[in-house]
């Protein structure tokens, strides 16, 4: 059993850790915490490693969300290798596509400043041939649109005819702009979402700012989090380059 030093209450780890006593026994259950030890009367007792792990899990939850923090936890107490070294790499790396797509929406928004957002007129509803002409497009192109769900307008009736609305047609036209600038597919389905829900200028770049600030606490999270796992990883063994440096014995 630990000295009675380093020995911690499931309170005392609650505390250091900013959860409550029934969230540090959830975690041990989950395996976030590996098992306590037990007195000779059944109590728990912790050390430090729980509480670092507790810390730990907190911040990766915090970056990457529960389920995917507790993944990391568990591989760092099962294989704390390059398993769980490989969970850390594919956490960053979502962020970092998170970050790309941000990129592009902004680089979208500014390619379409011309664009009315609000601003409709009832007489801009057409049909999927007569957008398709004001557009220079196959009507081909529009159902693929609708497919992808960047510009879904409504049926005349069940599997009947399209009949874009306004802001139906707005959004083509949009859409068409940023296709025609490169754009691709996947990054347009985030973004026109975003669109749909702005009623001005101002209100997307606020949106855009805040899903970069999301990101920014997220990767703050991460970093955090990856300082509180490495005290509980082993030490790392030296390179095999190292060990035939010239003078080395």
């Amino acid at each position: 059993m630990a000295s009675r030093k380093s020995s911690l209450r499931t309170v005392d780890v609650a505390r250091r850790a900013g959860c409550s006593v029934q969230q540090v026994r959830n975690l041990e259950r989950d395996g976030v915490l590996p098992p306590a030890a037990r007195t000779a009367s059944g109590y728990r007792r912790y050390t430090e490693a729980h509480v670092r792990s507790a810390v730990a899990y907190r911040a990766f939850a915090a970056g990457t969300g529960p389920v995917e923090a507790k993944r990391i936890m568990r591989a760092a107490h099962a294989r704390p290798g390059s398993g769980v070294l490989a969970l850390l790499d594919e956490a960053h790396a979502r962020l970092a596509a998170e970050r790309r797509g941000l990129s592009l929406a902004r680089e979208a928004a500014a390619a379409i400043t011309a664009e009315p957002i609000g601003d409709v007129r009832p007489s801009d509803a057409m049909t999927v041939s007569e957008l398709a002409s004001a557009l220079g497009v196959r009507p081909s192109t529009l159902r693929h649109w609708d497919a992808e769900g960047l510009v879904v307008p409504a049926r005349t009736a069940p599997r009947g005819t399209r009949r874009y609305s306004p802001a139906d047609v707005r959004d083509a036209r949009i859409v068409h702009q940023l296709r025609l600038a490169g754009h691709r597919i996947a990054p347009l389905q985030a973004f026109m979402p975003e669109l749909r829900r702005a009623r001005r200028w101002d209100d997307l770049d606020a949106a855009l700012a805040a899903r970069e600030a999301a990101i920014d606490a997220r990767s703050r999270a991460l970093v955090r989090a990856a300082a509180a796992l490495d005290a509980l990883l082993p030490a790392e063994a030296p390179s095999p380059a190292a060990s035939h440096e010239p003078g080395r014995v």
